[in-house]
């Protein structure tokens, strides 16, 4: 197993897995420190938020290339403008273990999405705009706040769309304090640009890898370019971070966890998912296959999905697994 950290931190073995074979990579805490805050220290935070800007000026921030100039407020597909909306701030205790740890992920939702998921579980904040605006300093002092709750990370949900903003607040959340690992909580529709921007900035990347079909992606996502988008920018997020790596307390703290969303008799995607991630990134991968999908939203009024209204039966989360398996995947979020 590698671990993009190896050669900065002092490193033990501990046998934490299900498999005697392979051994978890854990990274001293006390010699941690936040990649950002590097970035920071080496005058390279400053440069990327000016390039982070620019790109808001005809904004190719994600995949959909909108080209709206929202440094003069305008909108796009995500229905944000030059500021960044925050719907919800909190010490989040459902997420993985290695993430919400004793005292919480400390969770910054943000409102607005540049996916149109028919399934979407937070349809209120990422298609409906819930959530107030905030500059650079208030975002920095959302993050601060969660900080001193206590919380073992920073983990900002659906960045795709405010990753200027995110690097905006960073200097002055920095000056002010904060040492958080920064997790970057996504639903995989990057742009290779902005995923650019956060290299040397982000600890540990959250993707979920929904899909694998082209067709599928458009009539579920509203996104048909959503593979290939996906497959790009998390082969980058891992280039950045490498696997998954964690402190002794068992919290993550460097490299990429990736989540699948399993859903009803999309099986087909899951295993063309589960081998990618072992043949293309690594198969020390940590991977979570969630089952926790059920018709929200759109699907449940709407005949043209009724192949996804129902939950996900156990045999499908067993096959999810059986699949992941085969590929070599151990890592499995339990």
């Amino acid at each position: 197993m590698v671990c993009a950290a190896e050669n900065q931190f002092s490193l033990t073995r501990a046998a934490l897995s299900m498999h005697g074979a392979q051994k978890e990579i854990l990274i001293n805490r006390r010699e941690f420190v936040p990649a950002y805050l590097k970035a920071y220290e080496a005058d390279k935070l400053a440069s990327k938020v000016e390039t982070a800007k620019e790109l808001l000026r005809s904004c190719s921030v994600c995949p959909r290339d909108c080209g709206v100039n929202r440094l003069a407020n305008k909108q796009g597909i995500c229905k944000t403008g030059r500021r960044a909306r925050v719907s919800r701030v909190f010490a989040h205790f459902g997420e993985e273990d290695c993430l919400r740890g004793r005292k919480g992920s400390g969770t910054i939702f943000f409102s607005g999405c540049n996916l149109g998921c028919v399934f979407c579980q937070n349809f209120e904040i990422s298609q409906s705009r819930e959530g107030q605006e905030v500059d650079p300093s208030e975002l920095a002092g959302l993050m601060l706040s969660l900080q001193r709750a206590g919380c073992h990370n920073i983990n900002l949900v659906t960045p795709e769309h405010v990753v200027p903003q995110i690097l905006e607040a960073l200097p002055d959340a920095v000056e002010r304090g904060l040492r958080l690992p920064l997790v970057y909580n996504t639903g995989a529709y990057d742009s290779l640009e902005s995923i650019q921007l956060m290299d040397g900035v982000v600890d540990v990347y959250l993707p979920d890898f929904k899909l694998w079909d082209q067709q599928k992606s458009a009539q579920y996502l509203r996104a048909g370019d959503y593979p290939e988008a996906a497959r790009r920018a998390i082969k980058a997020m891992h280039e950045q971070v490498g696997v998954l790596c964690l402190d002794e307390e068992g919290l993550a703290v460097r490299g990429v966890l990736v989540r699948h969303l399993i859903m009803p008799g999309q099986a087909q995607d899951t295993q063309h998912i589960v081998e990618w991630l072992a043949r293309e990134l690594s198969v020390d991968t940590y991977l979570n296959l969630m089952d926790q999908y059920h018709p929200m939203h759109r699907v449940a009024s709407n005949p043209p999905f009724f192949e996804i209204n129902r939950r996900i039966f156990s045999s499908e989360l067993q096959q999810a697994i059986q699949f992941a398996k085969g590929a070599g995947l151990w890592r499995l979020d339990s």
